[in-house]
């Protein structure tokens, strides 16, 4: 029997912190956990072309704010901030729950192809679209050595090129130590429809190794990332608020 643990919640607590943040009575824990996930399922939805990594969230008395991990913040942006107005009415009349202030951040992440979340979801989209899962595996893992991630394992799973019978591959490079708990060590999955049936995706992206108490460097753009890419030519902010909207098209032109 495999003895298989989650590589985010098993360094929980060690250098890596809750994404839900807050502290209840007992009687009422059960149902801010139920609308944490309805919050998370419904903005994985609607920004389904927003590149979202992960959604973190912070409660205090009547105040709920949300923090956004995407790669094309532009899109969540929309023109002029007219995006995050349109969001933050969804969620709230989602909730259903009156006197509730929303905050929503929205945080750019630096290195798309070191977040495991995107990778599954890029190689889930490219065998939606009939992609050899050998290929799609292969330039996944090479984009992700070159971003400098320490070494990547993906594995995926189902009736893989359209066989009768499922079955499971895997490819790695690198080395992958999930049971070291000092290695930062990013895990996501990711579910492909395709013709033939589901295909599931499993990322393991292996980051370096942190020293006793150091905390996992959070994978986003600060203000001098941003302030570099424009001067280096990079596309304009939609607002000046918000973080740079180049996405992934601009990061591969600046690659080049």
């Amino acid at each position: 029997m495999g003895q298989k643990v989650n590589p985010n919640g098993f360094r929980v607590g060690v250098h890596r912190g809750w994404r839900s943040n807050w502290f209840v009575q007992r009687r009422d824990f059960p149902a801010l956990i139920e609308e944490d996930e309805h919050i998370r399922n419904y903005l994985k939805k609607e920004l389904n072309n927003a590149g979202v990594s992960k959604v973190e969230i912070s409660r205090k008395a009547d105040q709920i704010q949300l923090d956004i991990y995407t790669a094309r913040p532009g899109v969540v942006v929309g023109k002029g901030g007219q995006g995050i107005e349109v969001l933050h009415g969804k969620v709230k009349e989602m909730l259903h729950r009156t006197g509730l202030d929303i905050r929503i951040n929205i945080l750019e992440i630096n290195k798309v192809d070191i977040e495991a979340q995107l990778v599954a979801e890029s190689i889930a989209q490219q065998l939606e679209k009939r992609v050899a899962f050998r290929r799609a595996m292969k330039q996944a893992i090479q984009r992700s050595m070159r971003a400098g991630a320490v070494g990547i394992k993906v594995m995926v799973s189902g009736r893989l090129g359209g066989t009768d019978i499922a079955r499971t591959e895997w490819s790695k490079e690198g080395r992958i130590p999930l049971q070291t708990l000092r290695a930062d060590v990013d895990y996501g999955f990711a579910e492909g429809h395709t013709m033939v049936g589901l295909v599931g995706v499993k990322v393991w992206v292996f980051r370096g190794e942190l020293e006793r108490g150091q905390w996992s460097p959070p994978n986003i753009k600060m203000q001098q990332d941003r302030d570099r890419d424009r001067a280096g030519g990079g596309r304009p902010d939609r607002d000046k608020l918000v973080v740079k909207s180049g996405g992934r098209r601009g990061k591969k032109a600046a690659n080049q």
